[in-house]
């Protein structure tokens, strides 16, 4: 039976002026876009009055059937529930975003003697930080340069509380060696200090005082602690004139630039704190083949803006004049480069993809990889990895871990079929994405297991392909295995279909590899305190806190291990000796 038309003016005049979001349907009710209002029923019926409306906009009103709206008890909370339903829909007709990682920043700790550190997730009241930045580069490079001009220290507490001598950083004069003394608080504090008017973007004020102390280390004679400052101050003008902006140093801002071409987007993200350039990101958005840069760069700031902070300034659009409208030419000139190196990277993919379907025989329109790989120290602390390659790029949102449970130490077999068996037992149960090609990394042994995991889950069609390493274990000399009754197949070194194969594969064996070392010194930290008569899960956790790790408790001296809450002088004694026996 026909559905009668969807009647877009009754509809309308029915709405609320209220804030809320709305989803249009399509005729088997699925969700085709949504978007917020400030008022619904202006907002809603501007679709269907506007003349001129863009090609992918009337592509989708030709689908709508339906319209659902939700009112809102204001704007910021209609952005918030749009965002909502974005993320956990993926509507076919929105522009898609997404950025999994948080941002970076710089921090300077609470501590006594303050360490310079990286820092990705909550914060700690107790500490500050500078940021955000655009990637982990930016903050290391950061670090670096407050090293090379301030000495501050980068060590983490448990080893600065335990050293003896100065490191290589205080030879190379990176830091001033607070940890054995050679620098008194006051003056460490100085050197904080100064740092942190660096990271605000007051340059001048540093060079003042670091100025000032070299002309009175000068006139007391003390010649080579004035050098030191007098190096700090050249340091510092070298890192002005290549660092900043051309004028408001002070400046806090994000620089959004959009460049669409041949059906493909990218939004250039130019971050710019405290006057410096601190760095790019670009971003490739899902469904944006028709869009326009303007309609691009409206969802980018609806939906970034949502999960990161933002700042007092964000430069956008063709209205930006002078300075700003330099800096948009600079956002815009790395979104085109970003792109054209994106395009490049496709051809390469692309090429790699349809070499492998070729040497396998898949279909045209495999695209989806899946790569398992094991991990473990002589059976010990088992993990398996599972990465994602799909459309032409790694898809690191959807790795998985497994760890392994109930084996016997040293069993692949076993670990691969309980591998694929949790991670296509959620997937069958779910109805989620099955890969086109499963790889795995080993021989017939493994493949078999892996075959016989599938087989269980009714899983007969998926292709399984094993890449063993050649009689010398050198890349370029893998062998396939195809079938488990012995077919397989060895691929020239220079072949584009298994130069894809190796990078899939060495991508599986490094995530397996860093969730096995986790596993590992997690499992042997746990059991080796916890071994000791005496010691709890909560003596345990203050030991590792108070020390910054099973290093650190092992390094300090028995009275030191006295002074922890809840441990006594004989529990020290016992401690100190079973991590020398």
């Amino acid at each position: 039976m026909k559905l009668p038309a969807f009647d877009a003016k009754a509809y309308v005049r029915n709405l609320p002026n209220l804030p809320g979001v709305y989803r249009m349907l399509g005729a088997a009710g699925e969700v085709l876009y949504v978007g917020k209002a400030g008022d619904l029923k202006k907002r809603v019926g501007s679709y269907f009055q506007k003349p001129g409306q863009s090609p992918r906009i009337r592509m989708m009103l030709a689908q709508v059937a339906s319209i659902e709206t939700t009112a809102t008890r204001s704007e910021d909370e209609a952005l918030l529930l749009e965002n909502n339903f974005i993320k956990s829909l993926a509507p076919r007709y929105n522009i898609l975003f997404r950025d999994d990682k948080s941002y970076p920043y710089l921090m300077i700790t609470g501590h006594e003697f303050p360490r310079l550190g990286f820092h990705r997730g909550t914060k700690e009241r107790r500490n500050r930080y500078f940021g955000p930045f655009p990637h982990a580069h930016a903050v290391r490079e950061s670090i670096q340069l407050l090293q090379r001009v301030f000495r501050l220290r980068t060590c983490e507490d448990s080893v600065y509380q335990n050293r003896s001598r100065p490191c290589l950083l205080h030879q190379i004069r990176r830091c001033t060696a607070p940890c054995t003394g050679l620098i008194t608080a006051a003056r460490y504090a100085e050197d904080v200090r100064s740092a942190e008017l660096f990271l605000q973007g007051r340059e001048d004020d540093v060079k003042r005082l670091l100025t000032g102390r070299m002309e009175r280390a000068s006139a007391e004679q003390r010649y080579e602690e004035a050098a030191l400052f007098r190096d700090q101050v050249r340091a510092l003008s070298h890192v002005q004139a290549r660092q900043y902006v051309e004028s408001d140093r002070g400046v806090d801002a994000d620089v959004v630039a959009c460049v669409v071409e041949s059906g493909i987007a990218c939004v250039n993200l130019a971050m710019i704190r405290s006057g410096r350039h601190v760095g790019d990101r670009s971003f490739f958005p899902q469904n944006a083949a028709e869009a326009t840069a303007g309609e691009v760069i409206e969802a980018f700031l609806g939906q970034h803006y949502i999960e990161q902070p933002r700042p007092p300034l964000v430069i956008f659009g063709t209205s930006a004049r002078g300075e700003r409208r330099v800096w948009l030419g600079m956002a815009e000139k790395n979104a085109r480069l970003a792109l054209a190196q994106r395009a490049k990277e496709k051809i390469t993919q692309e090429g790699r993809i349809v070499a492998l379907r070729e040497a396998l025989g898949l279909p045209d329109t495999a695209q989806r990889i899946e790569c398992f790989d094991i991990s473990h120290t002589m059976g010990e602390a088992a993990v398996a990895s599972c990465v994602v390659y799909d459309r032409h790029a790694m898809q690191k949102s959807e790795y998985r871990r497994f760890n392994m449970r109930e084996l016997t130490p040293g069993d692949d077999y076993a670990a691969m079929r309980q591998a694929l068996t949790r991670r296509y037992g959620r997937v069958s149960a779910a109805d989620g994405k099955l890969p086109d090609l499963i790889l795995i990394d080993g021989g017939r042994g493994q493949v078999n297991a892996a075959r016989g995991a599938l087989a269980e889950l009714g899983l007969n069609d998926v292709n399984v392909v094993g890449v063993a390493k050649g009689a010398e274990r050198k890349a370029g000399l893998e062998e396939l295995i195809l079938e488990a009754e012995g077919q397989s197949l060895q691929l020239p070194p220079q072949h584009p279909g298994l130069h894809l194969i190796q990078s899939v594969r060495d991508e599986a064996h490094r995530f397996a590899i860093v969730g096995h070392r986790a596993r590992r010194g997690k499992a042997r930290t746990t059991s080796t305190l916890t071994e000791i008569p005496g010691i709890g899960a909560k003596r345990r956790q203050r030991l590792l806190a108070h020390f910054g790790g099973l290093q650190g408790v092992q390094a300090a001296a028995v009275d030191e291990i006295a002074k922890v809450g809840g441990v006594s002088r004989s529990l020290a004694e016992k401690i100190y000796r079973r991590l020398h026996d």
